[in-house]
């Protein structure tokens, strides 16, 4: 079972281990995004003369979601840090 940490109010320091979660959420999110965005670009597809079907389908895939991820670690597109804010600001409001 997981614990809940209560909603900090207004003014009031969250735990360490809260604004850690927060990051590491709002980081996924962004990678997520960074991902699709990937995807639409086109990236990681193989032309067909390579084999291209299914499989490569699937790899190319698994590349796309660690360059997103590796993008978001690296900074991305400052999204994740939009949403880390944008949550502790709700929080702050309390709900």
């Amino acid at each position: 079972m997981t614990d809940f940490l209560p909603l900090a109010p207004t003014g009031a320091s969250r735990p360490p281990a809260q604004d850690q979660a927060l990051r590491e959420a709002a980081a996924a999110l962004e990678a997520q995004f960074l991902a699709e965005m990937l995807k639409s670009a086109g990236v990681g597809t193989t032309p067909e003369a390579f084999g291209g079907g299914a499989g490569g389908e699937q790899f190319a895939s698994f590349l796309r979601d660690e360059q997103a991820r590796a993008m978001a670690r690296h900074g991305g597109i400052g999204l994740a840090e939009s949403l880390f804010q944008a949550m502790v600001r709700r929080q702050g409001d309390g709900g």
